[in-house]
């Protein structure tokens, strides 16, 4: 089974690794340090591992930050030195939490945890444990993303649209930033509030703080005239048109 560690102090992910392997069905995949790396890291390949094992403390904020730019379906064992995260770790995939320094003991006993939850669920993929019962959606209020070598945040209130380009999501500012985010478009559109942001097409979710005005297209599409600038043409789908009006007036 596939593990993957994050953790900024390498000589401890060393270790933890060291540990994890002592038992022949594991194996670590990947070691990552950051929060941005992480989200990357899982947007992309979080389909090749069984189990997590998260530091809370990154260098570029806590770990729990990654739940807001990526969609973990995967089961975490969260080792921190900080005991005031436990209610926090179990509302996020949490199936352990271990103190540091940790104990070869206590990282065998969560491997041991993780193969009940498995033996438990034989005949389907481990689901995501998520103890989380409010009701009310929460949407997401910002989003990491980088510019050469610095994290940059940018909150929801600030973003004009999201736009697919060369099969990589942009997101767009009213000041005129284009930055890029390493997530699917789908998972965005999934986490933004539906009463600010319509997907007009495949390649683009739109603010409604954006839109200026729209005119007829051809083929029944409308075209956008947008607060921003984009290269391509802010366009409608067809059979999107009526539900896009009807969203405008809500």
């Amino acid at each position: 089974m596939n593990v993957l560690i994050v953790e900024d102090e390498s000589h401890t992910a060393s270790l933890l690794q060291e540990i994890i392997e002592q038992d022949p069905d594991f194996i670590v995949l990947e070691k990552q340090e950051s929060v941005l790396d992480t989200v990357e890291y899982l947007s992309k390949y979080q389909k090749n591992i069984d189990l997590l094992f998260f530091d809370i403390q990154l260098a570029d904020g806590k770990s729990f930050e990654i739940f807001k730019h990526v969609d973990v379906v995967k089961p975490i064992v969260f080792c921190t030195a900080y005991d005031e995260y436990t209610l926090q770790a179990i509302k996020n995939n949490g199936i352990d939490y271990v103190l540091k320094p940790f104990k070869e003991e206590e990282i065998h006993a969560a491997l041991q945890k993780y193969k009940r939850l498995l033996h438990n669920l034989p005949s389907s993929p481990v689901s995501p444990i998520n103890f989380n019962t409010e009701e009310k959606k929460q949407y997401q209020k910002s989003f990491l993303t980088q510019f050469r070598e610095k994290t940059i945040i940018k909150r929801v209130e600030e973003v004009a649209l999201f736009s697919v380009e060369h099969e990589t999501v942009y997101l767009y500012t009213f000041s005129g930033e284009k930055l890029p985010l390493f997530k699917k478009l789908e998972y965005i559109e999934s986490v933004c509030n539906p009463q600010q942001f319509f997907r007009i097409n495949r390649q683009m979710l739109i603010s409604r703080e954006a839109i200026v005005s729209f005119e007829p297209y051809f083929k029944r599409k409308i075209v956008l005239q947008l607060k921003v600038k984009l290269t391509e043409f802010p366009v409608v789908s067809r059979l999107k048109v009526t539900p896009f009006k009807e969203w405008l007036v809500q």
